[in-house]
């Protein structure tokens, strides 16, 4: 997956748990069907689901956990953060030992 397509689709899932804000769709007592949330059940949704972000509060009725939600996104940037460290290292130790004898 391209960085490119992976930020549309980081992009889709916060606007669908941000659709759910909206409708107050965020617990079981106050769930939803997506029809009336306004979202169809794209690959957004099933991902969010598969992470226990949206969940099912009765067949076809849901809620965004917001808990899991900020945990989710908690540890993107924790994997974010470290690819960024490796690659960084990477660049360091090819700056120092990739240029050879001077």
């Amino acid at each position: 997956m391209g960085a490119a397509a992976a930020v549309i689709i980081l992009a889709k899932e916060r606007q669908t748990v941000e659709a759910f804000v909206r409708a107050g769709a965020t617990d079981p007592a106050t769930a939803q069907s997506l029809q009336m949330i306004g979202i169809a059940d794209g690959r957004a949704v099933r991902r969010l689901r598969g992470h226990a972000v949206v969940r099912e509060a009765a067949p076809g009725i849901y809620y965004v956990d917001l808990e899991v939600w900020q945990a989710v996104r908690r540890s993107r940037q924790r994997i974010v953060l470290v690819l960024a460290l490796v690659v960084f290292a990477a660049v360091i130790a090819l700056g120092v030992f990739g240029s050879g004898p001077r």
